[in-house]
């Protein structure tokens, strides 16, 4: 027999899309979704971060995600959307092509990642989820955002 699933059971995820390729995030990360902003360059920065953006007073670094993630840069324009994420105290937002969902899914439906001979991928990505014909990678925030756990941006 089934074991009924509580609300408490099930945790909400933001898909988003990168190219053709979809991933997500723990909704509880997200604090924002909003049209693309040119941003301010930052000298010596890494170069999947763009640069920073004035929000509201405070000054939140942009990653371009999918050059975060060694799928090639975007070259943002008005379609683009940047996800405000908050990760421990660090907020930064995430370059994307397009937010296309928010999905309830139950934990047990985040598989591992396979492990692909790469630490990296396993960084990245916490785990899979497959869902009818879609395939989510849920995004590692610790791993996207620099200076989590060691320093400030």
């Amino acid at each position: 027999m089934a074991v009924p699933r509580t609300a408490s059971d099930l945790r909400e995820i933001v898909a988003f899309r990168i190219g053709n390729q979809e991933f997500c995030l723990d909704i509880r990360s997200v604090r924002e979704i909003r049209s693309w902003t040119p941003t301010t360059v930052l000298p010596h920065a890494p170069p999947y971060v763009m640069g920073v953006i004035n929000l509201r007073g405070a000054v939140v670094p942009i990653i371009n995600l999918a050059e975060r993630l060694a799928l090639g840069a975007l070259q943002p324009d008005t379609r683009h959307v940047i996800i405000i994420a908050v990760i421990e105290t660090q907020i930064a937002g995430l370059l994307v092509d397009a937010v296309s969902d928010i999905l309830t899914v139950a934990p047990t439906a985040v598989q591992a990642t396979p492990r692909v001979g790469s630490e990296v991928t396993q960084a990245f990505v916490r785990g899979v989820i497959a869902m009818e014909q879609r395939m989510l990678r849920l995004i590692d925030l610790s791993a996207v955002i620099p200076g989590v756990g060691d320093r400030d941006l």
